[in-house]
């Protein structure tokens, strides 16, 4: 099957890594990928098989003028078989592109809770007819547009994201090695949080939450990831005194040995799609507290504690209540892994969406071969 995957961009960020992964995956498993994306610059490494383009669309009438006949340019010449779209921009840009060329069936995909206000939904609901189907990485990103007016309850359907499980697992090697080189101490507990720096994430609540915790005085924060709020929250550590306990480590590409290092992954956030970060940390075996954004509920089930948004105190109590509890035991690690291998594994996701492309473009999907 030739797939044409459409993204806003490939710079760092969770729907960027999932098309990258969704393209290395489909070419193991015997398919055509091109990746067309609407902004330039590359900040994620795609595989040397996909034939990649890049607009570098410019947000003005001529702009988008130019990148659709781009684009129809692309679709002529490479005659994929059914068209994927990532991320509002891509996803009302495809359905533009519908309206130049003729294209083969197209797929849209949301990955945010909250894809925009009343005029983007306005959006979405008017050119819905120009798309095949609309999907959403989770039930309550589902229910969130279906409640905006962006889509009816039969056009939308939820299709989860997936992460490599091979390369989140745990690794008692890796553990050793990555905290002392974060120079962590066998006697401190290490508790991680792995997001961009900016409101929606509200690391300034695990920051007043992780000053208050009583579990042990030599627990130490890590927050990973870069951001326009990196000033203000490491003005807010120096503030709270937390200057020798809470650290920003900047943006980072070794998670996965961030989350073996790990006693507890935190995730403060208001706002979530489906929020990958805990699918990787319990691939690791990593024990996890989360505050109730939408997607939390369908990734952790019992296999991690949930506290309402926005509270600093019982995000505190629980952070506390599961330092003390410890990382777990073998057992406990391995059903934290079980939870997510079946439903997120970045193969079984790719092998569904074939299947899904299968139906709506009417032919046989190619998945001869085995992903290495």
């Amino acid at each position: 099957m030739r797939i044409l995957l459409v993204t806003t961009g490939l710079k760092v960020g969770g729907a960027e890594h999932q098309v990258v992964a969704l393209a290395r995956t489909f070419l193991a498993l015997g398919n055509a990928v091109a990746i067309l994306s609407l902004s330039s610059g590359r900040e994620i490494e795609v595989p040397n098989g996909a034939h990649v383009v890049e607009l570098n669309m410019r947000k003005t009438p001529t702009g988008m003028a130019r990148a659709l006949w781009q684009a129809r340019a692309l679709v002529r010449s490479w005659q994929p078989d059914v068209i994927h779209a990532h991320m509002v921009h891509a996803n009302l840009f495809a359905r533009a592109l519908t309206r130049l060329v003729r294209c083969p069936p197209l797929v849209c995909t949301a990955h945010s809770f909250r894809e925009g206000g009343r005029l983007r939904m306005l959006a979405y609901r008017f050119t819905d007819r120009w798309t095949s189907l609309t999907t959403h990485v989770s039930r309550d990103g589902r229910d969130g547009m279906i409640a905006a007016g962006g889509v009816s309850d039969k056009r939308i359907v939820v299709m989860p994201n997936g992460i490599d499980i091979d390369r989140f697992r745990p690794d008692p090697a890796l553990r050793a090695a990555t905290r002392e080189r974060l120079g962590v101490t066998a006697d401190t507990q290490l508790v991680l949080n792995v997001g961009r720096l900016v409101p929606e994430k509200a690391q300034d609540l695990l920051i007043r939450a992780f000053a208050h915790i009583d579990a042990m005085p030599s627990a130490r924060l890590m927050i990973a990831g870069g951001g326009p709020l990196q000033q203000a929250l490491s003005g807010q550590i120096a503030a709270l005194g937390l200057a020798s306990r809470a650290t920003l480590l900047g943006p980072r590409d070794d998670v996965p040995a961030l989350l073996n290092a790990a006693d507890l992954f935190v995730l403060s956030s208001n706002i979530e799609g489906l929020p990958m970060v805990l699918v990787e940390a319990l691939a690791c075996g990593c024990p996890v507290v989360a505050a109730d954004a939408p997607g939390v509920g369908e990734v952790l089930y019992d296999q991690g504690t949930i506290v309402p948004r926005g509270k600093a105190d019982a995000l505190g109590s629980a952070m506390s209540d599961s330092l003390r509890e410890g990382r777990g035991t073998p057992a406990q690690v391995a059903a934290r892994r079980e939870r997510v291998q079946s439903a997120f594994s970045i193969e079984a996701v790719a092998r569904r969406w074939l299947r899904l492309y299968a139906s709506v473009a009417d032919t046989e999907p190619v998945v001869h071969a085995e992903v290495a």
